[in-house]
């Protein structure tokens, strides 16, 4: 009998053992949560990276004839420029600090238009409402139906997305004529505003919680069909419409005034207190932004 070339002859295949078969269970665990716990730490440093280079930018957004070009200007410029109504979006970059710089995006205010402060959210990290403290008395409705608007969009962001910090400018509180016992002047403009807001976005938020339109609760149309929400307020969104209860988060109000360079103050204020500016408002970003 022949003999089978070695060649022919069938080998053994060598049996492959997997080193991981060799660690203990209690190693093959530890290995996992540990890996686990990176990826969550991973997703944490990307999610605060894209935080910090997302939102550096003020949206002054606000009705028209309030005073956010004259703000703009003031932050921008360090001067009171001539103002008038604006048609398209200012923007600027201004140094707060040696180490702090914030873009400042002025929206128009006109209803057409005003809704392209929704184009800047992703870059926001803060939004100032500016009202004329001196005519909200008169404008309370079309002031609180912008504003909600605004209120809309911020409680409509996705929960990925931090929404920009709110603060309500009370602006020309100069003008507003103040006495001994009503004290100074921004407090009563801050007071006033607030409360003629509350009380216009209750209207609204009575109007449409019985499925009545808002529209006509305030001087321009709605430019966004459909129901608006964000006025909820309570533990059950039902509660009277207060800004300390919004679901939204936390809503500052700050005094605010720009005068013109060539303006004295004597003409300005009969009580002859020195003029706040936009000095809150300043302190309140260097906190802040």
């Amino acid at each position: 009998m022949s003999a089978i070339p070695e060649d022919h002859r069938p080998h053994e295949t060598p049996e492959v053992v997997d080193a991981i078969s060799f660690l203990p269970p209690q190693t093959l665990l530890a290995a996992s949560l540990g890996f686990a716990l990176l990826l969550i730490l991973a997703f944490i440093v990307l999610g605060r990276k894209k935080s910090k280079a997302r939102g550096n930018a003020l949206l002054l957004v606000g009705p028209m004839d309030s005073g956010k070009t004259a703000i703009f200007s003031k932050l921008a410029y360090a001067q009171t420029l001539p103002t008038h109504t604006s048609l398209q979006a200012n923007a600027s970059d201004i140094s707060l600090t040696p180490s702090k710089t914030i873009r400042i995006i002025d929206i128009p205010g006109h209803p057409r238009i005003r809704n392209q402060f929704t184009d800047h959210l992703s870059s926001a990290k803060a939004i100032a409402f500016v009202v004329d403290s001196n005519s909200v008395s008169r404008n309370g409705p079309a002031v609180a139906e912008h504003l909600h608007h605004i209120l809309h969009a911020l409680t409509s962001l996705p929960p990925s997305q931090t929404p920009p910090l709110l603060t309500i400018l009370c602006n020309k509180s100069d003008l507003l004529k103040t006495s001994t016992t009503s004290g100074p002047a921004a407090s009563l403009a801050t007071n006033r505003v607030k409360t003629i807001l509350e009380r216009e976005l209750e209207k609204r938020r009575v109007a449409q919680s019985a499925s009545v339109g808002v529209e006509g609760l305030g001087e321009e149309n709605s430019e966004q069909t459909g129901e608006l929400g964000g006025l909820e307020c309570g533990a059950d969104g039902n509660a009277t419409f207060r800004f300390e209860d919004w679901e939204g988060g936390e809503v500052v109000f700050l005094g605010t005034s720009v005068r013109p360079e060539s303006e004295k103050a004597s003409e300005v204020s009969e009580k002859n207190e020195p003029d706040a500016g936009l000095i809150a408002l300043e302190n309140w970003l260097e906190d802040n932004m």
